[in-house]
């Protein structure tokens, strides 16, 4: 097989034998590795540094929630319109290192802000940032590599990006944590973990930058914005009339939203509850470490029972997890939690992404598709951190309605102890949305499915 240059592409899957990759799919593979260092920090780090900068008093779970909400519902309305753009020829790389290099910037500047609020909206620029890269990224899964390859190459994505992400981490927890030593108080420490996220998310951008090429596309127009609009119209048609593309981007829609949901909200939610904050930055880069093994098993499975029996798999886990998570109370069973998490977070995240590449009828306009897919994934993210922010404020005053007391009223020690205690009712409402979700991959997506395949 010979590419367009003449030169065999045997020989560059050769050159990197060790992975099973090719030079093109390791590179877009490495921006995995680099985005996921971000992706850490906010998940452990980052919530904790925001609670000691905090009011007192003041609900950190329920500020956080907010903040992610918004995050998710700014990128659902911007991404479809993006990702169109993007798909004109040669425009994929300048938007996913356009978004790749602001979200750095805005990671590294989070370490400026005194306020509270201020550093709210920086975090809810660079995650806006982060998110957006992300559909560019998916969307240049169908230019890295082929079709038959889309499960290892994009779990591989997953995979590496845990070990990526453990590298900084333990870099900025040595800094937060024993810069002491060094004269390094915590807070100086954080700075410069923004900073150091920030130039290992820039240098594992530069490979996808250099090595992948946009091989589909769709031709410029002297009317942009007509041909982006018509493009999505037709998009939406096209969506709406495949069955089984709709209702698999339904049920990615609830069961992702559980997933994201937990992953970012478990350190709040941990630390309102009291639990040991360096205990549960160990649990999850725990989860970080046992992620590649078990997402590459992940790769073996679906290879074995098919990437749906898996992703399938995951939601039940993750069912589970919702339940546990109610009863948690002590540091161990956070571990627990974590390990839980660590066997299928980035397994049913991966799978996802490549069943739905599978699924697109038009390659050349997987930006528009993948910026719908990134619609459901990311605007469901507003429904899981504000029904968990909902109910804990909503347990909240209940339980200070007992003592005839209210938020306002209530003295600040029983305050705390009601959200406390409020909080595994939060935690207990996302598992209603991996039901319905659930409902729809079990349920609903097998008659699809088996529709069509009695049509063709």
């Amino acid at each position: 097989m010979m590419r367009p240059n003449g030169r065999a592409f045997k020989d560059e899957r050769v050159t990197i034998m060790a992975f099973g990759l090719t030079k093109k799919e390791l590179s877009w593979v490495l921006y995995d590795v680099g985005n996921s260092a971000f992706v850490m920090l906010s998940t452990a780090l980052i919530p904790v540094y925001f609670a000691s900068i905090a009011d007192p008093g003041s609900s950190v779970v329920v500020a956080w929630g907010y903040a992610e909400t918004v995050a998710s519902l700014v990128l659902a309305l911007l991404m479809p319109v993006l990702g169109s753009l993007a798909d004109l020829a040669g425009n994929k790389k300048k938007f996913l290192v356009g978004f790749a290099g602001t979200g750095a910037v805005a990671c590294a500047a989070l370490g400026i802000p005194e306020h509270a609020l201020v550093f709210l909206v920086v975090y809810v620029i660079a995650a806006i940032m982060l998110n957006g890269s992300m559909v560019f990224y998916d969307a240049f899964l169908v230019d890295a590599t082929t079709e038959e390859r889309y499960d290892k190459v994009s779990s591989h994505g997953y995979a590496w990006g845990y070990i990526g992400s453990c590298i900084p981490f333990i870099a900025c927890l040595a800094v937060v944590l024993g810069g002491s030593s060094f004269g390094i108080d915590a807070k100086l420490g954080m700075k410069i973990a923004f900073i150091i996220t920030a130039v290992w998310w820039v240098i594992f951008t530069v490979p996808v930058a250099e090595n992948v090429k946009q091989l589909h596309g769709k031709k410029r127009s002297d009317h942009v914005l007509r041909t982006t609009i018509s493009g999505l119209k037709g998009t939406v048609k096209s969506i709406m009339k495949d069955k089984r593309l709709l209702f698999f981007m339904l049920a990615f829609f609830f069961y992702i939203d559980g997933v994201n949901t937990v992953i970012h909200m478990s350190t709040s939610y941990g630390d309102t509850l009291g639990l040991d904050s360096t205990s549960m930055l160990l649990a999850l880069l725990l989860v970080q470490v046992l992620g590649l093994p078990f997402c590459l098993m992940y790769i073996k499975l679906a290879g074995k029972f098919g990437a749906r029996v898996m992703v399938g798999v995951g939601i039940c886990i993750y069912m589970g997890i919702c339940v546990f998570g109610f009863f948690v109370r002590e540091t161990w069973q956070f571990w627990v939690l974590a390990i839980l998490v660590a066997t299928s977070q980035g397994g049913i995240q991966a799978l996802s992404r490549s069943m739905f590449g599978k699924m697109l009828p038009d390659k050349n306009r997987s930006g528009e598709y993948f910026g719908f897919f990134d619609i459901f994934g990311k605007f469901s993210s507003v429904m899981g951190p504000a029904l968990m922010g909902f109910v804990t404020q909503i347990a909240t005053v209940v339980l200070l309605g007992r003592q005839s007391l209210t938020p306002e009223t209530a003295p600040e020690a029983v305050l705390a102890a009601a959200q406390q205690e409020a909080s595994p009712w939060g935690v207990l409402s996302v598992l209603l949305i991996f039901l319905v979700g659930a409902v729809l991959y079990f349920g609903v997506l097998p008659r699809m499915l088996k529709k069509e395949g009695a049509g063709k």
